[in-house]
C-alpha cells in the first residue's frame, strides 16, 4: 500500500496527522485524540477504533491537550515513520508529566515489534495495541486506569471487524475508505506487512455491500475498497450453493458498483501476480468504476525483483501493464519504487529507469530501500548500497517521474472529464476541487451554477502542473 514516503504531491495529499472531531463534543465525558500514519488501512483501522471507542463513551477531539486518551495509529514501513512517531510520543509524555490522568496508547504495525521499549524501557505508554485487537481496547483501558500497563498485540485468522461501522474521521462527507479484507500471504523480503498483520482473509462481502451501500444513503458518492492485495479477496460463504456462490475481487467490485451508478468505486492495492483479466472487464463494463489502478513495480530488474520475493518478472510486469492499456487505453496508472535494494547494482538501478520510461506512469511513491528487522531481506541479505548512493538514485527516479508526470498530465489539456466535487481548493474557497476517474485531481473556478460536494460536472482541461489539472466548467 502507498505509505508516508517521498511522492509526487498532489492537491489532495493528506498530511501524517490524521486527528479526528466528534459532531458534538460536549456530549461524552471523556476524550479521545488519535493521530494516524502510513497507509490508507491505518486510517480506516482508526476509524474502527473510534467506532469502539465512541460506543465506551469516549469522544473524538482535535485537540490532544483536552484528551484523557491519546492515541497514535502506527506505521513500521520506513525507519523514518518510526522515528517520527517516537518524537510525537516523547511529546505526548512531556504533556503526561502536567496531566498525569492522560493515558497514552500505541496502535497498529509497531505494536508488536516494539512493545517493549515503549512500555518497559522507554516508558513512553501505557496501552500497546496490534491490528487485530482493537475490540480489547476498552477492557486495556480500564486496567490502564489502574495503573496497570497493557497490551494486547495477538494476531487473528478470523478478525475482519464486519460488524463495526467505522466513524467517519476528518470526512468531507463524499469520500470514505472501506476495508475488504485483512493481512497479507505475500512475504516481500522487505516488508513487515506479514509479521505486524498477519495472514489474509476476506470479509463477507454482503457486509461490505452493506457498508458501500449505506454510505451511498448518506450521501457519499466515492468509496474506495481497501486490502494489502485486494486482488486476492475470496470470500467463501460456509454453505456454498448456486445462489450462495464464493466470491472473487471481479464479482466483489461489480456488486459495489451495482449499488448505484452514481458511486464510484476505487481500490488499493493490487499485485501485478493476482490481477487478473476478469478484474479488467469488470473495470470496462461499468462506468462507475474508476479508470485507475496502483500497480506496484518496487524494481525494474529481474533479479532484484526475485531477491524482494516479488514473484514476477520484469517482463511479465511489462506486459500486465499492456494488457491493462489494451483493455482500458485511458486506465491511469501508478506505481511504487524502491532504489539501493540490497545488492542492487547500476546496472540494475538503470533497468528501474527503463521500464518507467516504458510504462510512463501517471505518479509514484519512491523512496529508498529501508531494512526492517524481521524481515526475510534482514534475515537473508546485508544491506550494503551506501546511503549516498540510495539518495542519488532515488533523485533519478523522482526527477524522471516527475518529468512523467507532467507529461501525463499536459496530455490532458483540451480533453473533458467527469469530476466529482470534493470541496473547495486548498488554495483558493472560490475555486472547487475533485478528481477525475484517472485519479488526478482537478481544479476549477466555482462559477454562478448553484453546485455542492458530492456533485459531478464535466470540467475542460486548460492547463495543468505536474499534480494537477486546472479547467473550467462545461
Amino acid at each position: 500500500m502507498a505509505e508516508i514516503l517521498q511522492k509526487v504531491v498532489d492537491e489532495s495529499k493528506q498530511g501524517e496527522a490524521f486527528a479526528p472531531f466528534a459532531e458534538d463534543p460536549n456530549q461524552y465525558s471523556k476524550k479521545f485524540y488519535i493521530e494516524s500514519y502510513g497507509c490508507q488501512m491505518n486510517f480506516s483501522d482508526s476509524e474502527i477504533v473510534a467506532s469502539i471507542l465512541q460506543e465506551e463513551g469516549f469522544g473524538a477531539t482535535r485537540n490532544y491537550e483536552d484528551a484523557s486518551l491519546v492515541l497514535i495509529n502506527t506505521c513500521s514501513i520506513r525507519e523514518k515513520a518510526e522515528q517520527t512517531v517516537r518524537n510525537r510520543l516523547q511529546a505526548f509524555r512531556k504533556i503526561k508529566e502536567q496531566r498525569p490522568g492522560m493515558l497514552i496508547g500505541v496502535l497498529g504495525c509497531m505494536a508488536e515489534r516494539l512493545k517493549a521499549k515503549f512500555l518497559e524501557e522507554e516508558k513512553l505508554v501505557d496501552i500497546v495495541v496490534g491490528p487485530d485487537a482493537y475490540r480489547s481496547l476498552p477492557g486495556l483501558i480500564t486496567e490502564a486506569e489502574g495503573g496497570q500497563k497493557t497490551v494486547n498485540v495477538l494476531l487473528s485468522r478470523e478478525e475482519t471487524y464486519a460488524d463495526i461501522a467505522p466513524v467517519r474521521l476528518d470526512s468531507n462527507g463524499v469520500t470514505a475508505f472501506v476495508s475488504i479484507m485483512r493481512g497479507c500471504n505475500n512475504m516481500c523480503s522487505f516488508c513487515v506487512v506479514p509479521f505486524t498483520r498477519g495472514r489474509e482473509r476476506s470479509r463477507d462481502a454482503a457486509s461490505i455491500v452493506n457498508e458501500c451501500r449505506d454510505l451511498f444513503e448518506r450521501g457519499f458518492r466515492e468509496v474506495t475498497l481497501l486490502g494489502q492485495n485486494v486482488d486476492s479477496y475470496h470470500y467463501s460463504p460456509l454453505a456454498t450453493t448456486a445462489a450462495n456462490e464464493a466470491v472473487t475481487f471481479a464479482r466483489l467490485l461489480e456488486m459495489v458498483a451495482q449499488v448505484s451508478p452514481l458511486l464510484r468505486v476505487r481500490f488499493s492495492t493490487s499485485h501485478p501476480k493476482d490481477i487478473t483479466d476478469d478484474v479488467l472487464h469488470t473495470m470496462a463494463a461499468y462506468h462507475n468504476i474508476c479508470r485507475y489502478i496502483h500497480l506496484p513495480v518496487q524494481s525494474g530488474n529481474t533479479r532484484v525483483l526475485q531477491a524482494m520475493n516479488r514473484t514476477y518478472t520484469r517482463e511479465w510486469y511489462l506486459s500486465k501493464v499492456q494488457r491493462i492499456r489494451e483493455i482500458m487505453p485511458d486506465c491511469g496508472l501508478s506505481t511504487d519504487v524502491i532504489s539501493g535494494f540490497c545488492t542492487e547494482t547500476e546496472e540494475e538501478h538503470a533497468d528501474t529507469l527503463s521500464l518507467m520510461e516504458l510504462c510512463r506512469f501517471d505518479m509514484a511513491y519512491m523512496f529508498s530501500y529501508s531494512e526492517r528487522p524481521g524481515t526475510l531481506a534482514a534475515r537473508r541479505f546485508t544491506d550494503d548500497v551506501p546511503e549516498n548512493v540510495k539518495k542519488r538514485r532515488l533523485e533519478e527516479i523522482i526527477r524522471l517521474q516527475n518529468g512523467h508526470s507532467l507529461e501525463s498530465y499536459k496530455n490532458d489539456i483540451g480533453k473533458t472529464f467527469e469530476v466529482l466535487i470534493e470541496g473547495d481548493s486548498r488554495r483558493s474557497d472560490a475555486d472547487w476541487c475533485g478528481r477525475n476517474s484517472q485519479n488526478k485531481m482537478v481544479v476549477f473556478p466555482k462559477g454562478t451554477q448553484d453546485l455542492k460536494k458530492g456533485d459531478y460536472v464535466q470540467v475542460k482541461i486548460n492547463s495543468a502542473t505536474s499534480a494537477t489539472l486546472i479547467g473550467e466548467m462545461i
